[in-house]
């Protein structure tokens, strides 16, 4: 892939998108089925907005995708260089930007699109520089709900696993926790008083009292160990492999981190597909 690539080279042109009016369950659906992290949403043709798995995290009992997407998305002109889209998602902290020319949606180019382009870039410069060193890691036999919470915490999208000895022995992301996610129905029940606190005369056993029952819909991740859904099978690097060689791992793996080894296999950090994106920018 020769360098002034514009999006337009790159971008992928079959996009799966939702639409207003929609709900959560479809999005979740869609998620799951396309196996992807996000999508556009379109009204009467035109994007309005973009909702993404953690969008679905964040607000598990909103059923209405006008409530649940990220409002008046940025966007990207197919004719820029693939440099300009990749400082915008990483100053944004976004992984997908629609590709509009007057107004219409052509595309969508995403972290893993531009990192398949930097595996034929021939960059050999090591990618100890791009490892983030600070990771909040999980034990094997946490529930999944609760590595969930911590990681929406750390605002982190990927996790990795560490067994009783610490070594590491998986990695858990949110497309395995959205994958996992069930869209659970339940009544719930509220119940209100007519008579007041502030009534020093109604004794708490004569107040009426009146019981409403509403269904509760969210969605739920179970309390199963991490270890049932991580990615076991790791894909590592060391730390002065090159940039083009760790980005090649990810496009054929299709996995959006790679843990950091030294020559003694001990983890020393993430290598997220994001940033490796700042190679291309350092060498502008």
């Amino acid at each position: 892939m020769p360098k002034n690539t514009k999006v337009s080279d790159i971008m992928r042109t079959n996009v799966a998108f939702a639409t207003l009016p929609g709900s959560r369950d479809e999005v979740h659906t869609l998620l799951k089925d396309k196996k992807v992290s996000g999508v556009p949403v379109l009204k009467d043709g035109k994007i309005v907005g973009i909702v993404s798995r953690a969008n679905l995290l964040r607000n598990p009992e909103e059923e209405q995708l006008a409530l649940l997407m990220t409002r008046n998305p940025i966007v990207v002109d197919p004719d820029v260089d693939i440099t300009v889209a990749a400082k915008i998602l990483l100053d944004n902290n976004i992984r997908r930007l629609p590709v509009v020319k007057d107004d219409n949606l052509l595309g969508i180019i995403s972290v893993a699109d531009i990192v398949a382009s930097i595996a034929e870039m021939d960059i050999s410069d090591h990618v100890g520089q791009y490892v983030n060193p600070t990771v909040v890691p999980v034990w094997t036999d946490t529930p999944l709900n609760v590595a969930a919470r911590i990681m929406e915490l750390a605002k982190s999208k990927a996790a990795p696993v560490i067994d009783s000895d610490l070594e590491v022995v998986g990695i858990i992301t949110d497309r395995d926790i959205i994958n996992a996610s069930v869209i659970e129905d339940t009544v719930e029940m509220s119940d209100m008083s007519n008579g007041s606190d502030d009534d020093e005369w109604t004794w708490e056993s004569m107040r009426d009292t009146m019981s409403i029952y509403y269904s509760v819909s969210r969605v739920k991740v179970p309390a199963i160990p991490v270890k049932d859904v991580m990615i076991a099978d790791l894909v590592k690097a060391a730390y002065i492999s090159g940039v083009s060689e760790c980005a090649l791992k990810m496009k054929r793996n299709k996995i959006d981190q790679i843990p950091i080894v030294n020559a003694n296999q001990k983890f020393l950090g993430l290598l997220r597909d994001r940033n490796i994106m700042k190679a291309i920018i350092d060498q502008e």
